[in-house]
């Protein structure tokens, strides 16, 4: 999917909406452990209920391979479930990934060719050959982890280096790989305030957003300090629609919490300037 692509389907749409399948068989109800594959179900059901509502889907792939080979193939049936019946949406492989060259192509080639994901997290802290094999395939995104919302992100992201924050000089020298434009950045919604700084070394790049309800961040500041002329966002929200109901109504309970926050993304778009617009 092209950056061009995913924009139309965010206007189209009214929302910017990320649903993750992180999905925990503790957690998902408990009739669909008789199912031959309680995963896939429970995620057909979620994506079947939800996409109307959201433009992307990301699957944390620790809570697939955790269950081994039953745990993969399960995520390969849910990439292929969603290609094959809402081609429109945007895939997101959270695998976090980030090693030396010839092992960061065989991890691109497992997501964007095997599996066929439109885009995946990769860690940046071995540099740019661990990064630009991502880059290389064509209208594929690769999403640069760059100011996290857990705790531990000021453990290393916000130290100064020679006064200069660690997570901005992420930013500023991936700016400079080769084929940056296929870049994508995560930030946690917990560090809205960091944002408008953000948008002045990366003001073009989407976000891709995580801690919006469950961690505790704040939709509205988001979208204040983080929107750019392309809304530029993508709101990640896992355990608070998916996890809804452990019932029978699970995917409908889902479609609910989903529809709640697409309404209020598309309230915010109705009243959002682009920055530099008119």
């Amino acid at each position: 999917m092209t950056t061009a692509q995913l924009i139309s389907e965010i206007h189209k749409k009214q929302s910017f909406l990320c649903v993750g399948l992180d999905v925990d068989l503790d957690k998902i109800p408990q009739h669909l452990l008789a199912e031959e594959d309680p995963i896939f179900t429970f995620n057909k059901a979620i994506i079947d209920a939800t996409h109307h509502l959201c433009v992307a889907y990301k699957p944390n792939i620790a809570f697939y391979e955790t269950y081994g080979l039953e745990g993969w193939n399960a995520l390969k049936k849910t990439i292929t479930y969603v290609n094959r019946n809402y081609p429109e949406m945007f895939t997101i492989a959270d695998a976090k990934r980030g090693d030396i060259g010839n092992t960061s192509s065989r991890y691109a080639k497992a997501f964007f060719e095997d599996l066929g994901f439109d885009s995946v997290t990769v860690a940046p802290y071995m540099g740019k050959d661990s990064v630009e094999p991502f880059l290389a395939f064509e209208n594929k995104h690769t999403i640069l982890l760059a100011l996290t919302s857990n705790q531990g992100a000021f453990d290393f992201q916000t130290l100064k280096v020679q006064n200069h924050e660690l997570y901005k000089e992420v930013l500023e020298v991936s700016q400079k790989w080769d084929n940056a434009k296929n870049l994508m950045y995560v930030v946690g919604a917990t560090k809205a305030e960091y944002l408008r700084e953000i948008r002045t070394i990366v003001p073009d790049s989407f976000l891709l957003v995580p801690g919006v309800g469950a961690q505790g961040g704040n939709l509205q500041e988001v979208c204040k300090f983080g929107m750019n002329k392309d809304i530029g966002l993508l709101i990640n929200s896992s355990r608070g629609i998916i996890y809804a109901s452990n019932e029978h109504d699970f995917a409908e309970a889902a479609a609910v919490k989903a529809r709640a926050i697409q309404e209020e993304m598309a309230l915010i778009l109705r009243n959002y300037t682009p920055k530099g617009g008119s």
